[in-house]
């Protein structure tokens, strides 16, 4: 529990037992998760805190939205050295249409793409759809 408290502390972020918990539990995960899926292994915390404590995560760069069509956000734990910068830290995602999970390949990156002078981008978001590994074997 010590380093998720410094890693919590290191993105500027109060560690409370609640931000613990909910980082101890996106750590564990292979695939982005929903505020649902959040819900379910915290059956007994309000919707609200944990969709603060994701937002807060959110705005210090701690965790990254994905919208992968489904039509709620999922979350994934940035990685490290991230700092969400539109240049240099966009990466692919895969949603598999037969689990519903959506992963994160930040080894695959969102190439640069050169808009006209005028165009300010603040986001992108690039969803690859098919079968994931586990399915397909």
């Amino acid at each position: 529990m010590k380093e998720l408290e410094i890693k919590l502390k290191q993105k500027g972020i109060r560690p409370t037992a609640m931000r613990l918990l909910v980082l101890e539990a996106l750590s564990g995960q292979e695939a982005a998760v929903s505020l649902s899926d959040l819900e379910e292994v915290f059956e007994k915390s309000d919707r609200v805190t944990l969709y603060r404590t994701l937002k807060t995560f959110q705005e210090n760069g701690l965790v990254h939205s994905i919208d992968d069509g489904t039509g709620a956000p999922k979350y994934a734990l940035c990685e490290e050295g991230c700092e969400c910068n539109i240049e240099q830290d966009l990466h692919v995602h895969f949603h598999c249409r037969m689990c519903r999970e959506t992963f994160c390949l930040p080894k695959y990156k969102i190439p640069d793409i050169d808009l006209p002078g005028e165009f300010i981008p603040e986001e992108a978001n690039l969803v690859v759809k098919g079968v994931c590994g586990k399915c397909s074997a």
